[in-house]
């Protein structure tokens, strides 16, 4: 049986955008599609949108799941991310919402023993609507083992080399905009020679909540300059982290820079922990006030 366009989706969305937060996984390719939907379902996601085309296989428990809502979308023959987000935006206002592709996990602070929904409320409090998350490269410990460089259980990922430059307000004389910074690392950094400019970024705003009129952008910023923000005015806000496969596999399929890759490892290469703690002693989120 087909699987529903988003259009026809959003016409008949039955329970699935009436209460968050809700998670839209965005496949790219089968590479551990089943994994991060299972990795957000034991977040604590109330629905899991997964967009991807019909032919992308799943296993059989999150075929049966009835949180997940699978439509059908490709993105390698065209179809946007960002129309995509926007027309959920549009059909659920005031629902916190996060978007991911495959392949990558979202960790928060505490994640082990709280829901994505308990953090998002106590961000909430804080008159909060957007959170930044940084997206950490993870790669293989042996990419001739591991050709696609994806490994769950021989994740590696830098430890340092991370670093964040003001952003300029091209409407202001290009000023610094206020509490936004632009942060970059990891494998794009490593290997920026490789990545186009303006997909150099790892920050992006993938937790939010919607609203009337509230748009993502190609760059993942959105509309409202104080969803782009990292913290409040009076004091740090929590941050989040996911953690990616995205960028190894990109960099070892594609044809201009595979053979150019023969080991992801350098000497500030460590293996990933799955934990939070371990990003959080990192510096790669923050807990904010919230103990």
């Amino acid at each position: 049986m087909s699987t529903p366009d988003l259009d026809a989706f959003l016409k008949n969305p039955g329970t699935a955008l009436a209460k968050g937060p809700i998670a839209m996984v965005f496949a790219e390719d089968e590479v551990e599609l089943n994994s991060t939907l299972r990795h957000h379902f034991d977040t604590g996601f109330k629905s899991v949108l997964l967009f991807a085309p019909d032919v992308f296989h799943l296993a059989e428990d999150l075929v049966e799941a009835p949180a997940l809502h699978r439509i059908r979308h490709d993105l390698a023959s065209g179809d946007s991310l960002t129309d995509a987000v926007n027309a959920v935006i549009n059909a659920a206002p005031s629902v916190w919402m996060y978007y991911c592709y495959n392949a990558e996990y979202l960790f928060y602070p505490f994640c082990e023993t709280r829901t994505v929904a308990e953090m998002l409320s106590f961000h909430t409090e804080e008159r909060r609507d957007a959170m930044l998350t940084y997206v950490i490269d993870l790669y293989a410990d042996n990419i001739e083992t591991h050709h696609d460089a994806v490994s769950l259980e021989a994740a590696h990922m830098d430890k340092s080399g991370y670093y964040a430059l003001a952003r300029p307000d091209p409407d202001n004389h290009n000023y610094p905009k206020e509490r936004q910074l632009d942060f970059f690392g990891g494998l794009r950094w490593r290997y920026e020679e490789h990545i186009p400019a303006k997909r150099r970024k790892i920050d992006r705003i993938a937790l939010f909540r919607s609203k009337p009129d509230l748009r993502l952008r190609d760059d993942h910023t959105f509309s409202d300059e104080e969803y782009n923000t990292y913290a409040c005015p009076w004091h740090h806000n929590l941050t989040s982290a996911i953690v990616s496969f995205r960028t190894a596999k990109a960099l070892k399929r594609n044809p201009g820079s595979t053979f150019d890759i023969q080991t992801f490892k350098w000497h500030n290469s460590i293996p990933f922990e799955w934990h939070s703690r371990q990003l959080l002693d990192l510096g790669l989120m923050e807990p904010g006030q919230w103990f």
